[in-house]
């Protein structure tokens, strides 16, 4: 996993909704230093990415044994639907979440497309996990380096790992300049296109592609 410096420099916020539609649920969710938090439960399963390293311990209403977790800054993990439980961050240092709760149940698609970045370009895009409602990717592009064109064929989250600056030129040959910050996340629909980092660091993104 490349070393994300801008995510242990961003700053902690409150927990804060980026968008919402019919197919996911968007937010960022603060874990704060030694406080325990309420009893609850999450219907929707979820895709979690972590903004920061942290600890954090969970307790569970039915019976199970409690649990401790470390996570690592741009760490992503599925999380299915799960009863009463209660965290707390066991460390001293507080860290965000943007979580992705998926709305609607999973079709299974398979990616067809002769253009699918993780055919045609393995070095820039890899498969973090796979299932029946998502396919998550890491993208790691390096300074100045460029994509081919490829298509994504799925609607998808993004998840910004590191500041961005990216030039971005369509299959109809349309070229845009897009900037992101670390932290941020987006919705974005099918396209065809290739992208060239202009940034003289790399870039890392998490693509949440939802197959509903």
């Amino acid at each position: 996993m490349l070393y994300c410096a801008a995510l242990s420099a961003l700053a902690v916020e409150p927990s804060a909704p980026f968008f919402e539609n019919d197919q996911v649920k968007v937010f960022r969710a603060l874990e704060k230093a030694h406080v325990k938090g309420k009893f609850h439960e999450h219907k929707p399963n979820r895709v979690m990415i972590y903004l920061q390293s942290g600890r954090q311990k969970f307790e569970y209403q039915d019976g199970r044994q409690p649990k401790v977790f470390d996570w690592k800054a741009g760490e992503v993990k599925w999380s299915p639907a799960e009863g009463m439980h209660s965290p707390e961050v066991i460390g001293d240092t507080s860290f965000n979440i943007i979580e992705v709760e998926l709305k609607k149940p999973g079709t299974g698609t398979t990616i067809t497309s002769s253009k699918d970045p993780v055919k045609i370009d393995r070095k820039h895009y890899k498969v973090e996990f796979e299932n029946d409602q998502v396919r998550v990717v890491r993208v790691t592009v390096g300074a100045h380096e460029a994509t081919p064109m490829h298509e994504h064929s799925l609607n998808r989250v993004t998840v910004y790992l590191t500041d961005q600056v990216n030039r971005i030129t369509s299959s109809d040959g349309k070229v845009d300049t897009v900037r992101r910050k670390a932290g941020d996340a987006a919705w974005a629909t099918p396209v065809t296109h290739k992208e060239e980092n202009l940034d003289d660091k790399p870039f890392e993104v998490i693509m949440v592609e939802v197959k509903s």
